[in-house]
């Protein structure tokens, strides 16, 4: 197991996690909300730094909350004009239509 510093832009925040492997540029990670709800990070830079003790290098993370995940709440609490609508499928626990999701392309 690998020890990495997670440094997390959203919520300006540092923690020590543990990973089997050190994920790459532009790979996702889910992590632990402060509420207790898991959400997807993309990883934006990747970096070692030498540690204080010994010849080791020593990882570390800087993560995002991906922009489709940080739209599902707003767009969940958002006032509709139109009556409410059963969903045909949940995405990502929101129960929403797939067809009113953001467009990331």
């Amino acid at each position: 197991m690998i020890e990495i510093e997670v440094q997390n832009e959203t919520h300006q925040s540092q923690e020590r996690l543990r990973f089997a492997s050190v994920p790459r540029i532009g790979e996702g990670l889910r992590l632990r909300e402060p509420d207790g709800c898991w959400a997807s990070y993309d990883v934006l830079d990747v970096w070692y730094q030498k540690a204080e003790f010994g010849d080791v290098w020593v990882p570390y993370l800087h993560v995002c909350m991906t922009p489709v995940e940080a739209a599902l709440p707003q767009m969940a609490e958002a006032p509709s004009d139109e009556p409410p609508r059963q969903p045909l499928a949940a995405v990502g626990g929101y129960g929403m239509r797939p067809e009113t999701l953001p467009c990331t392309t």
